[in-house]
């Protein structure tokens, strides 16, 4: 079995760490390149970075921002937030990017992926999808979870695949901040419909969130969080060992 893996998040707004909780009420937490320096050196798998006004905004991505994060990491750095076209992909991938996840923009037009993976390969294409409990599905929203759109998030993981997507980072807005676990029912619903990677965004409030999540969700591939590592509530080293602990494969 591959190894799971453990991923920190920078959300980035104006040149800060942020966070929040069901993607609002953001509170500036630290700066993007001290916390990239030292997830670096403190177990994380990868690092994934999102410049989470960019496309509410109608802009590029913060490029001098990432450029100084990227120097700073030696681990896979994703890179997220205002990605529109192909020359996006280039531009962040100069930056020191390894992979780019695209949200909005294959929303507004799906071919987008196909595209990039062509160019780039579909390792280099992560779909993002922000989604929100509607009834008796999951909708997907855009603009940094602002804006509904009607796509169902299973179907839209599916075509996203189809597209050339070669993971997707599934982010529950209903659990976003919350620290009560991650949204368990959409995850498993989504793993079980594509063969691509998974990785599990929001919620995680604690190591034992995290077991569960590798228990309950076995398609599953990594897990993201944000809040907790910020705070140094959970120690990512301490939190493979307890993975590993619990029969869960993980690089120590």
């Amino acid at each position: 079995m591959l190894a799971k893996r453990v991923i920190p998040c920078l959300d980035v707004k104006d040149g800060r760490v942020v966070k929040g909780k069901n993607f609002l009420g953001l509170r500036d937490i630290a700066d993007p390149v001290a916390l990239a320096r030292f997830y670096n050196s403190a177990g994380a798998d990868e690092l994934v970075f999102y410049d989470i006004t960019a496309s509410h905004e109608g802009r590029k991505l913060f490029a001098e921002t990432l450029t100084a994060v990227a120097s700073q990491v030696f681990i896979p750095l994703t890179v997220g937030g205002g990605i529109n076209d192909v020359s996006d992909f280039d531009r962040v991938l100069k930056c020191g990017a390894d992979k780019v996840s695209v949200n909005s923009g294959a929303i507004a037009d799906p071919s987008l992926i196909g595209r990039a993976a062509k160019k780039y390969g579909d390792q280099c294409v992560v779909l993002s999808i922000d989604a929100k409990r509607a009834g008796g599905h999951y909708e997907v929203y855009a603009k940094g979870g602002r804006v509904p759109t009607g796509i169902d998030a299973v179907e839209w993981a599916k075509r996203g695949e189809r597209e050339g997507a070669g993971e997707i980072v599934l982010n529950s807005i209903d659990t976003d901040g919350v620290r009560k676990g991650f949204d368990i029912d959409m995850l498993r619903a989504v793993c079980d419909a594509v063969s691509i990677p998974v990785i599990a965004s929001g919620g995680a409030g604690c190591t034992e969130d995290f077991i569960t999540l590798f228990r309950e969700v076995e398609g599953v591939d990594a897990g993201l969080a944000a809040g907790i590592f910020h705070s140094g509530e959970v120690d990512i080293r301490d939190l493979k060992r307890a993975l590993s602990a619990a029969g869960v494969p993980v690089r120590i």
